[in-house]
C-alpha cells in the first residue's frame, strides 16, 4: 500500500513538472502583443460629458487640463484613478469655439480658438476661469474647415499656432487660403503682436517642439502625398501653395509667389463643358512632379524630416510628443511620438541632422485607442495621457472621443530602438541583443524604396517602387546593433525594410514592430564597409541544395479556380496593401465596410480598377476620399476583391 501511494506521488510530481515545462514553452513561443508592454487605461467621465480632445496638458499639482472641440476645458483631479479613488472632472471654462490645443505658462492656460488665441486665469483658486482674454485674433471665412491648432509655447514664451485652408466653391477640393493668414503658422506674443513665421500647410493638425525647435504634422491631401513630420524654421514654406497667396504682404518671410510657383509646377487647373474637373491620379504617368525638384527651383521650400506612408503609419497625423520622462516610459527616452486620428494610434520616430538637415526614421508603436488619437501628454509619473476625436469622420475604435492614458508595464519589448543612415546603408540599434544566426541571414530582410507625387490630387499612391539588394550585414559583437549594407540607397526616398527573420537572441521572438520607415533625405558620409566584413550568407541558397527536384506538371492540365481566402487568410493581404487603414469587414471607418462595397456588385476586375484609380463620386457620403493604390500587386487585389464579393 505503501509503495503504491509513492508511486502515485512521484507520478504527480511528474505530471506538475511537465504542466509547468509546457506553460513556459507555451509563454516562450507566444507571439507578444504591444499590450504586454504598453497599457490602455479609459478614464471614466461624468454622464453627459463628451470628451473630445482637442487640446491634454499636464499641470504641475498633478491633474490634467482637457479642452473638448465642443467648446469646454476640464480640469481633472485624480486622472489616474489611484488608491481607487475615481477623477473629478471641473469645468473650467465653456462656451470656446472649437479649441484645439492647450498650453500652460504661469498659472494661465492658453487656448487656440477657431479666430483667436485666448488666454483663461481662474484669479480666485476655485479651478474655474474667471477672465477669458485675447491675446491675439485673425480672420475667418466661413468655412468648416478653417481650424487653428495650437499653442505651441516657444523657448522665448511666445506661442505658434498653426491655421488649415480651406476648400474652393467651385473646386470644392482644392484648398485655398480665403483670408490672411489661412495656411500659415503664426508666432504670437503676450502682447498682442503677430509674426507670420511659415507657410504650406495644408490640415497641420500637429505640432510641438523638439530640441527647442518647431515641428508640425500635415495631413494627406491635395499637395501632400502622404502625412509627416516637417521642420519648420521661419521663412519656409512646406507643401500646400495654397497660403503663398499672401507671401507679397508687407510681413511676409517668404517672397515665392503663386504665379512664380505655378510657372514651374502645373496647377491641373482644367475645366470640361464649363465645369472644373477634379485632379486624378495618373496611372503610369511618365513624368510626374516630385518636391524635391520644386526645392531645386525655389529654396524655401521645406522637404518633410519623416514621411509617415500614408495607411501605414496613419492617415491623419496629429500631436507632436517628445518623452522627457527619463525612463518612466520605457525605452525610448527622448524619442518622438506622433498620434494619428484616423488610425487610432500613436507611431515612434528618431531623427538625426544629416548634412545640416532633419530626417530620420519612424516605427509604427500602439494601436488600439478606442477613438481618433488627437492631443498628448505625459504626466508626472509618466503616463502618457490622450485626447481622442474623430470629429464624425471616422476612426478605428469604439467611439467617437474619450480620453485615455498609456502606462509602461515595465517590460522591454524586443524592438528597433533607432535606424540611422550610414554611407551605405543603415545601422539598426536594438532593445535587446538579436541571435546572430538570423541577424546575419540576407533572407531576413526584405525592402523597397518609394517615393510620392507633388501634384494637385488628393493623396498620392507610392511611385518609383525599387526592391532594395541588400549586399551584406554585420552584428556587433554585443548583438545590439546591425549594420545593413545596400547599393541602392535614393535620396528623397522612403527606404522601406521588413526584419521577417531577425529573432531576440534569448525567446528566439520577432521584434514586434518588425518593419522601419527612413527617410533619406541625405546619403550620411563616412567610411563603407568592405564586402569581407560582410556576411553575405541566404538560407534559401542552403534550402534550394537540400530540396530534391520535383517532377514537372503541366499546369493547363490541373488548373482550376482559386478558391476564395478566408478571413484569416485574407488579413495579411489586408494588413500589408493598407485596406484596413480605412476599412472594416462588418462596420464603417473612414470608408465604407467591405460588406458594404459587396452590395454593389463590382466584378472582380472591376473592384481592382477602382482599388487603383478609386471613384470618390461613388461614395459621396464619406468626407475623406480613397487615395490610389496601384502598387497593391495584381494577384493581391484579385484575392482581396474575390474575398471581399464573397460577403455578400
Amino acid at each position: 500500500m505503501m509503495k503504491n501511494k509513492v508511486i502515485h506521488n512521484k507520478i504527480k510530481v511528474i505530471i506538475v513538472l511537465f504542466v509547468i515545462a509546457f506553460t513556459q514553452i507555451g509563454i516562450a513561443q507566444s507571439s507578444p502583443k504591444e499590450e504586454d508592454y504598453y497599457r490602455i487605461t479609459k478614464v471614466p467621465t461624468p454622464e453627459g460629458v463628451k470628451v473630445e480632445g482637442g487640446g491634454v496638458v499636464s499641470l504641475p499639482d498633478g491633474t490634467i487640463a482637457v479642452c473638448t472641440r465642443r467648446g469646454d476645458v476640464w480640469i481633472i483631479e485624480n486622472p489616474t484613478m489611484a488608491n481607487g479613488h475615481p477623477s473629478k472632472f471641473i469645468k473650467f471654462a465653456s462656451g470656446l469655439h472649437e479649441p484645439l490645443g492647450l498650453a500652460y505658462k504661469d498659472g494661465a492656460l492658453y487656448t487656440a480658438q477657431r479666430g483667436e488665441l485666448t488666454k483663461l486665469v481662474d484669479t480666485d483658486g476655485d479651478r474655474i476661469a474667471d477672465v477669458y482674454k485675447t491675446v491675439y485674433a485673425w480672420p475667418l471665412s466661413t468655412h468648416y474647415h478653417e481650424y487653428s491648432f495650437g499653442p505651441v509655447l516657444a523657448p522665448d514664451n511666445a506661442f505658434f499656432v498653426t491655421a488649415n485652408v480651406a476648400f474652393g466653391n467651385e473646386e470644392w477640393w482644392r484648398g485655398e487660403s480665403r483670408v490672411l493668414w489661412r495656411g500659415w503658422t503664426m508666432k504670437i506674443y503676450e502682447d498682442g503682436q503677430m509674426e507670420p513665421w511659415a507657410t504650406g500647410m495644408r490640415s497641420p493638425a500637429g505640432y510641438g517642439l523638439i530640441d527647442d525647435e518647431l515641428f508640425y504634422t500635415d495631413n494627406q491631401g491635395d499637395w501632400v502625398g502622404s502625412g509627416g513630420l516637417w521642420h519648420l524654421p521661419k521663412g519656409v514654406f512646406t507643401a500646400h501653395p495654397a497660403g503663398l497667396k499672401w507671401s507679397e504682404h508687407k510681413d511676409s518671410p517668404i517672397k515665392l509667389t503663386k504665379e512664380a510657383f505655378y510657372g514651374k509646377i502645373d496647377k491641373r487647373q482644367v475645366k470640361k463643358n464649363g465645369r472644373y474637373v477634379k485632379p486624378e491620379n495618373i496611372i503610369d504617368e511618365k513624368d510626374p512632379d516630385f518636391v524635391y525638384e520644386a526645392k531645386a527651383s525655389f529654396p524655401e521650400v521645406q522637404l518633410p524630416a519623416v514621411v509617415l506612408p500614408h495607411g501605414i503609419l496613419g492617415i491623419s497625423n496629429s500631436e507632436i510628443k517628445v518623452d522627457k520622462t527619463g525612463g518612466k516610459f520605457g525605452p525610448f527616452s527622448g524619442q518622438v511620438f506622433v498620434g494619428d486620428m484616423g488610425q487610432s494610434k500613436i507611431m515612434r520616430v528618431v531623427l538625426e541632422k544629416v548634412k545640416g538637415e532633419y530626417q530620420g526614421v519612424a516605427f509604427d508603436f500602439r494601436s488600439g485607442f478606442q477613438s481618433g488619437v488627437m492631443r498628448m501628454d505625459f504626466d508626472q509619473n509618466g503616463n502618457l495621457f490622450v485626447g481622442e476625436t474623430n470629429r464624425g469622420w471616422g476612426s478605428a475604435g469604439t467611439t467617437n472621443s474619450g480620453l485615455e492614458y498609456l502606462t509602461w508595464t515595465g517590460r522591454i519589448p524586443f524592438e528597433m530602438k533607432t535606424v540611422k543612415s550610414m554611407p551605405d546603408g543603415f545601422e539598426i540599434e536594438f532593445t535587446k541583443p538579436v541571435d546572430k544566426s538570423t541577424a546575419e541571414d540576407l533572407d531576413s530582410y526584405q525592402g523597397k524604396s518609394y517615393i510620392y507625387k507633388y501634384h494637385a490630387a488628393y493623396g498620392s499612391p507610392q511611385a518609383n517602387l525599387e526592391t532594395i539588394n541588400l549586399k551584406g550585414v554585420k552584428v556587433s559583437i554585443d548583438g545590439y546593433k546591425v549594420r545593413i549594407v545596400t547599393d541602392n540607397l535614393t535620396p528623397f526616398y522612403v527606404h522601406e525594410i521588413t526584419l521577417n527573420g531577425v529573432k531576440e537572441k534569448e525567446s528566439g521572438q520577432l521584434t514586434l514592430h518588425p518593419t522601419f520607415y527612413y527617410t533619406l533625405n541625405n546619403i550620411a558620409d563616412g567610411d563603407k564597409l568592405e564586402l569581407s566584413q560582410l556576411s553575405t550568407k541566404r538560407s534559401s541558397s542552403i534550402k534550394k541544395q537540400t530540396v530534391k527536384m520535383k517532377p514537372r506538371v503541366n499546369k493547363k492540365a490541373v488548373a482550376k479556380k482559386q478558391p476564395v481566402l478566408t478571413d484569416e487568410q485574407v488579413q495579411p493581404l489586408l494588413t500589408n496593401n493598407t485596406c484596413v487603414a480605412c476599412h472594416h469587414k462588418e462596420k464603417r471607418l473612414v470608408g465604407p465596410s467591405f460588406k458594404l462595397i459587396a452590395k454593389r456588385n463590382y466584378t472582380d476586375e472591376e473592384m481592382v480598377q477602382l482599388i487603383y484609380n478609386p471613384q470618390p463620386k461613388n461614395w459621396p457620403e464619406y468626407a475623406t476620399p480613397m487615395a490610389p493604390m496601384p502598387q497593391v500587386p495584381k494577384d493581391e487585389a484579385l484575392k482581396i476583391a474575390a474575398w471581399i464579393n464573397a460577403l455578400d
